[in-house]
C-alpha cells in the first residue's frame, strides 16, 4: 500500500468493455488515476459496445482520473510506450490488472476444438504472452517503488473444461504467471494473484444470453457484475497484509466474502469450487 495519500496510479488492460471497463470503474470509483487500454476508440470500431474513451469518461464522473491510452497488446512497442507514458505522467504504478484478452466469437460454440476457427488460438497472444510482456514493462516500475500489485484476470476454465483447450491453456497460463512472478516480486513488496472470476454480466454474455437462452440460464440470475471483481482488487491492494496472498490463485467470489464486499445490486455472488473445481497453488519449491 502506498506510503503517502497521492490516488493510487493503475493500468487496466483490454478495459473498452466487459471485465476490463468493470474493473477500471470500480478503481476510478474509488478515486483512483486508471490508465484504460484497448484498441476501440470509436463505437462501430468492435462489434460489441464501448470504447476506451467513454470508459475514461466514465471515470471521471465517478470521481478517479481516467487516462485513455489507445494499445494493441499483440503490439509490444504499443505497450512499451504505454507504460512510458505512465511513468512521464504519473511517476509509479500501484496496481497492474492484466486483462486483455483475444474472444474469438466462435469460443462458446459447441463442438470439439479441431472444428472450430483456428484463429482461436490467438488467445494465447493476447491474454496469454500479452500479459507477460505489460508485467515486463511494468516490473521496472514497481520495483523500484517497491510496493504494489499485478492482477490477472482467470476463471475457473483454468482447471475443468471449460470452452475448449485454448481458453483453458491461457487461464492456466496466467495462474501460472501469478505464482512465478510472485517470487520474483517478494523481495520488492509486489503482490501478483490471478483471480477467478464467476460468470460475468458483460455485453458479450448479455448477447449469448439473447441468443442462447436456455444454455446458460442457471447462471442468468447470478452474474457478477465486472465492477466487482474491481472491489476485490482495491481491497486486496489496501490490505496491509497483501503479500500473505501473492502467489495465490483466488476465488474472487471468496475473497470478496471475505473482506466484506457484495456486488452493485447488494447480492454476494456465490463461489463455485464445489461445481467447477478448486486453484491448484504452488509448491514451495523454487529452482533457479
Amino acid at each position: 500500500m502506498s506510503n503517502d495519500h497521492s490516488p493510487l496510479v493503475a493500468v487496466v488492460t483490454g478495459a473498452s468493455r466487459g471485465a476490463g471497463k468493470g474493473i477500471a470503474l470500480a478503481l476510478g470509483a474509488a478515486g483512483a488515476t486508471v490508465y484504460v487500454t484497448g484498441r476501440s476508440q470509436n463505437e462501430g470500431d468492435a462489434p460489441l459496445p464501448g470504447t476506451i474513451h467513454e470508459t475514461a469518461r466514465e471515470i471521471d464522473a465517478l470521481g478517479g482520473k481516467g487516462i485513455a491510452v489507445a494499445c494493441d497488446h499483440a503490439d509490444d512497442e504499443q505497450v512499451r510506450s504505454l507504460f512510458e507514458q505512465v511513468e512521464r505522467e504519473s511517476g509509479r504504478l500501484d496496481i497492474l490488472v492484466n486483462n486483455a484478452t483475444f474472444l474469438h466469437d466462435q469460443l462458446i460454440n459447441p463442438g470439439p476444438f479441431w472444428e472450430k476457427s483456428l484463429d482461436l488460438i490467438k488467445i494465447l497472444d493476447v491474454g496469454l504472452r500479452s500479459a507477460y510482456v505489460a508485467s515486463w514493462y511494468a516490473a521496472p516500475l514497481m520495483a523500484k517503488r517497491r510496493g504494489g500489485l499485478i492482477v490477472f484476470t482467470s476463471s475457473f476454465g483454468a482447471n475443468c473444461y471449460m470452452h475448449g483447450a485454448a481458453y483453458g491453456a491461457q487461464k492456466a497460463g496466467v495462474d501460472k504467471f501469478a505464482k512465478d512472478m510472485a517470487v520474483d516480486f517478494r523481495p520488492y513488496d509486489v503482490a501478483v494473484v490471478s483471480i477467478w472470476m464467476g460468470p460475468l454480466r458483460t455485453e458479450r454474455t448479455i448477447r449469448a444470453l439473447q441468443d442462447h437462452p436456455h444454455r446458460y440460464e442457471d447462471f442468468s440470475f447470478v452474474m457478477e457484475s465486472p465492477e466487482f471483481t474491481g472491489k476485490v482488487i482495491h481491497a486486496l491492494y489496501c490490505d496491509p497484509d497483501r503479500m500473505t496472498q501473492s502467489g495465490q490463485v483466488l476465488i474472487g467470489a471468496e475473497v470478496a466474502m471475505t473482506y466484506g464486499i457484495v456486488d452493485l445490486n447488494g447480492q454476494q455472488p456465490p463461489s463455485y469450487r464445489d461445481t467447477l473445481g478448486s486453484p491448484f497453488q504452488a509448491h514451495p519449491a523454487i529452482v533457479e
